[in-house]
């Protein structure tokens, strides 16, 4: 589903729909997988339910996992769309996901506090 792209981001390829709520999120299972493959150190039980940092246009933003979104999609609310110039959706676009060392640093910046804990990055 991602691959690698540069030091600091993965790079796939999502449907992109709106969403009425507040958060972005995507399939469930597929969060699990790509937060256990990507996000985990591999250094005991990890929980796989931590969002992941993705981008989409120029603002970064957690997206949870839900049970609700089909697979191979993203779900975000309609103001992201217009900011990422996302036309007629549901429209498959690129998206980039941070790597955990990153994934902190990014989201403190872009909502003010961190949301992964310290050990995960």
């Amino acid at each position: 589903m991602f691959e690698q792209f540069s030091r600091g981001y993965y790079l796939g390829r999502l449907y992109v729909e709106p969403r009425d709520d507040a958060a972005a999120a995507m399939c469930r299972e597929q969060h699990k997988r790509v937060n256990e493959q990507l996000y985990a150190s591999g250094e005991g039980v990890e929980r796989t339910d931590y969002p992941l940092v993705m981008k989409l246009g120029s603002r970064h933003f957690a997206v949870h996992g839900d049970e609700q979104v089909p697979a191979d999609t993203l779900v975000v609310p309609e103001t992201m769309l217009a900011d990422a110039n996302v036309r007629n959706p549901p429209s498959l676009e690129e998206v980039f996901l941070a790597k955990a060392d990153h994934a902190a640093q990014l989201l403190s910046i872009s909502e003010g506090t961190p949301t992964l804990p310290d050990t995960a990055v």
